[in-house]
């Protein structure tokens, strides 16, 4: 009892003393001329993120490249009457309650909320090729929340023209390739799961309000929210799903002492657990996505039969058409064979910490295009070498 008492002492001032350490370094690459962004990318992934939301402030604009020339402007008044989408935005933020802090003053939430809906309609205004989405809501107020509002709408509105842009088309078909990535990374580290997985034709639609709103709608505790913004606005637009991959890779054990039903399956996955080991999740992201980047995947992702569904609403009739998809579970078992008959031969390499902080931090600099066509552009492209040619 004793070593652990000590132990724990030694800990606190050690955790104490790295959280000082690490809140210098991000001081000093902000002061930096020009400001080191590759270093603050990498604070933002590593353990324990940028720490607090006044560093935030300071950062976050820097991840996004917004110029401070954006970040000084004033937000503009915003007309409400005749606005397409201003029913919808009204009905989802009059529900998002429970995305405030508790025991705050009712005055003070719903002043926030008219913001709220001030810079979703003013974004919308200002780029008339985006439309709104549910959940949409979850995302902004997260940023309002850290924020206020003039930096959260210069900071909401490059969002939405990057990371965001593909859940802001039209229609669904950029979303749902998206979640198409989510089986093949499950698939390359626990065929077991994936095929568990098809078998109960249980699709991707419980992982559909993880990836559109950056798991904001389904974290209850808003210390964990903004940590995965952290690592979400650092990285490349698609980490998102290979974060979702590795909650249910996580859960493995769960996931296969299941009922293999459709209905059973999706009802366990789409209960995110609040206590998961969040950095050793963010940690794995980070290593999948750099062994297996989205380059490597976007074939399969492509040819992957979809089983995303475009709304919450569709989710009944979507499940009744779902189907495995034979090849390419064929194509796994093909693979196993193949890897068996060889004994396991070749081991992939782990990345150093380090190295796999600045890859990410590199491959996170990819943001001008939507994640569904950058994956796809980039079909053969290997960031490792280009290193050298960001600052």
């Amino acid at each position: 009892m004793m070593a652990v008492l000590m132990k724990t002492a030694v800990s606190e001032p050690d955790r104490d003393t790295r959280r000082k350490r690490k809140a210098a370094d991000i001081a000093q690459a902000l002061s930096a001329t020009p400001v080191d962004v590759a270093a603050l990318r990498r604070m933002a992934i590593s353990e324990g993120g940028l720490l607090t939301d006044e560093i935030r402030c300071q950062v976050w604009p820097r991840l996004l490249n917004v110029p401070v020339s954006v970040l000084d402007q004033e937000p503009e008044t915003v007309e409400r009457e005749n606005n397409k989408d201003y029913n919808q935005v009204l009905l989802d933020v009059q529900r998002s309650l429970r995305r405030f802090p508790p025991g705050m003053p009712d005055e003070q939430r719903e002043g926030l909320q008219e913001e709220l809906i001030d810079i979703i309609l003013r974004v919308l205004k200002r780029n008339p090729q985006l439309h709104y989405y549910q959940g949409y809501h979850d995302i902004v107020v997260t940023f309002l929340l850290v924020l206020e509002e003039r930096l959260a709408t210069a900071l909401v509105e490059k969002l939405s023209t990057h990371h965001l842009r593909d859940f802001m088309d039209p229609t669904m078909d950029n979303t749902k390739h998206i979640l198409n990535y989510l089986m093949p990374i499950i698939d390359r580290v626990n065929p077991e799961v994936h095929d568990f997985m098809q078998q109960a034709e249980v699709g991707t639609v419980f992982a559909l309000s993880w990836l559109i709103t950056w798991f904001g709608h389904v974290l209850s505790d808003f210390r964990h929210v903004v940590r995965l913004y952290d690592f979400f606005l650092a990285c490349h637009p698609l980490m998102p799903i290979y974060f979702a991959a590795v909650i249910v890779l996580y859960r493995e054990e769960e996931v296969l002492e299941c009922e293999c039903d459709m209905a059973m399956v999706h009802h366990l996955l789409s209960q995110i657990p609040q206590d998961l080991p969040y950095e050793t999740l963010i940690s794995r992201a980070g290593d999948l996505f750099v062994q297996f980047p989205p380059s490597e995947l976007a074939r399969e992702a492509a040819s992957h039969e979809s089983m995303a569904s475009s709304t919450f609403k569709d989710f009944d009739l979507a499940s009744t058409q779902q189907r495995p998809d034979s090849v390419l579970r064929r194509r796994r078992r093909q693979k196993q064979a193949a890897l068996d008959s060889s004994a396991a031969s070749s081991v992939v390499a782990q990345p150093s910490a380090a190295r796999r902080f600045v890859r990410l931090a590199v491959m996170g600099l990819t943001v001008a295009l939507g994640a569904a066509a950058l994956a796809v552009v980039n079909t053969a492209l290997e960031w490792a070498p280009k290193l050298d040619l960001f600052p």
